[in-house]
């Protein structure tokens, strides 16, 4: 079986950070393996508390999955300290491992995730060693420099910019441009550009759509897809979680993602009350 790593913020609400890659790794048929950055005291409504997690000790758990797991590619999400991204890169530098960076900065509720004084490192030591970098348009333009977009062109100019700081893919997401018709993201290489688009689905839970799908780009890597095929089978598996979200119910705010859409059926559910059901 495919083994991925995940090196993320734990989510106490299960809707983001490693629990939603691990979740989206699962279903995706790929074993998941996870590196606790830091925690947070987070639900649906927002996130409340943050827990620091030593650079020292993510550094020890990076380096004990991978001196006995056969990882096929990782991904990092939030990070939240300079020195932590220090330790990471050192760690993963040198090792022929798809490397999937989704530069977690702000959560949706508007907390801070990543240090201001963070983002250079990030840039400097992570996009190099980057396979794909997965930013919206807020996080793009603050690693870039650059004003944020307001339409493809700035999209445009945003994945070329971040090339040419070293990530040898550039997932520039859309999701923050006007509009309610259509959702459309721009994949950048060094020798081509994708368009890549999707109808906007009618949620208000979308908790968790960056951690997701940048998940979901890894498990394919993983899986041994190139880029391009690993990217598009992502966002085909986020667009059918997010329009079964409004099946769950979680919370009472903005709720998850359904990562389990196509398992948790209502055949799906029978078949596995043959086990809970046994004596």
């Amino acid at each position: 079986m495919a083994q991925a790593l995940t090196i993320a913020g734990s989510d106490s609400g299960g809707g983001a950070g490693i629990q939603a890659d691990l979740k989206t790794f699962s279903a995706l048929g790929v074993y998941g393996a996870s590196v606790i950055s830091g925690l947070t005291a987070q639900n649906t409504q927002g996130v409340h508390g943050l827990f620091d997690v030593s650079a020292d000790f993510v550094r020890q758990q990076l380096q004990v999955v991978l001196d006995d797991l056969r990882i096929a590619a990782c991904k990092t999400g939030m990070l939240a300290r300079a020195d932590i991204i220090v330790a990471v890169a050192d760690e993963l530098r040198g090792r022929v491992i798809p490397l999937v960076v989704d530069p977690v900065m702000i959560a949706k509720s508007g907390h801070a995730l990543l240090a201001a004084e963070a983002v250079d490192n990030l840039c400097r030591l992570l996009l190099p060693l980057a396979t794909l970098v997965t930013p919206n348009l807020p996080e793009a333009a603050a690693m870039t420099g650059l004003p944020e977009a307001v339409d493809e062109a700035g999209m445009q100019r945003l994945g070329e910019r971040l090339l040419t700081m070293g990530a040898q893919g550039v997932l520039i997401k859309g999701g923050h441009l006007p509009g309610d018709s259509d959702a459309v993201d721009w994949l950048f290489t060094p020798s081509q550009s994708w368009r890549l688009v999707s109808p906007r689905v009618a949620t208000r839970h979308t908790h968790g759509t960056g951690c997701t799908l940048s998940a979901a780009i890894t498990a394919g890597l993983a899986r041994g897809l190139a880029l391009p095929r690993a990217v598009a089978q992502a966002k085909a598996y986020l667009d059918h979680a997010l329009s079964a979200a409004d099946q769950l119910q979680i919370g009472r705010g903005l709720g998850p993602v359904h990562h389990f859409h196509h398992w948790w059926s209502d055949d799906a559910a029978s078949r596995s009350s043959t086990y809970i059901n046994q004596p």
